[in-house]
C-alpha cells in the first residue's frame, strides 16, 4: 500500500508528533521514510561573523544549513531507532515547495504533515504549509492531528 512515505520537519513539538505517527505508520507497512526539512538562505555577514565566535577547526561548521542538518540527523536517528529506513532531504527555500519536490522526485505514495495546531475560529483553516501540501501533492496526504 505505502512503500514511501515524506514527512517534513522543523524540529517544532507539531512537526515531531507528524514524524512520531509517520514513523509509527511506515514501521506497520515497512515503508521507507523520506525526512525533509527547509532552510532560509543567511547572509554572507552574518556566517563571517558567527565562523569569528567560534574555535578555527569548528569554523567549518557553521554554515547555512547548520540547524536544519542538526534537525534532520535528531529526527532521523528516531526513526532509525524504531527499525526504519530513513533518508535524509535538506532544501533550501519553501517548507511546503520542499516536501511536495521530494515527493514527486521519489514518487512517494504518502505526505504526512500536521495540521499546525489550528484551534478555535481558524480550525476551518490549514496552516500554510499542510493546505499547500493538500492541494498540490503528487500522491495521498495524511494530515495528522498534532495537537
Amino acid at each position: 500500500m505505502f512503500g514511501s512515505i515524506v514527512v517534513g520537519t522543523d524540529g517544532s513539538e507539531t512537526a515531531s508528533e507528524a514524524v512520531r505517527q509517520a514513523t509509527e505508520l511506515a514501521k506497520s507497512v515497512g515503508a521507507k521514510v523520506h525526512l525533509v526539512s527547509a532552510f532560509e538562505p543567511v547572509g554572507n555577514q552574518r556566517l563571517r561573523e558567527e565562523r569569528q565566535q567560534v574555535p578555527e577547526d569548528l569554523s567549518w561548521s557553521v554554515n547555512q544549513r547548520e540547524d536544519v542538518d542538526a534537525t534532520l540527523r535528531e529526527a532521523a536517528e528516531q526513526i532509525q531507532g524504531a527499525g526504519v529506513e530513513v533518508e535524509t532531504y535538506a532544501r533550501q527555500g519553501d517548507p511546503a515547495d520542499a516536501i511536495l519536490d521530494v515527493a514527486e522526485e521519489k514518487n512517494a505514495d504518502l505526505i504526512v504533515v500536521g495540521n499546525k495546531g489550528m484551534s478555535g475560529a481558524k480550525r476551518f483553516l490549514l496552516g500554510s504549509v499542510p493546505n499547500k501540501v493538500s492541494h498540490h501533492a503528487p500522491c495521498s496526504v495524511m494530515i495528522i492531528r498534532t495537537t
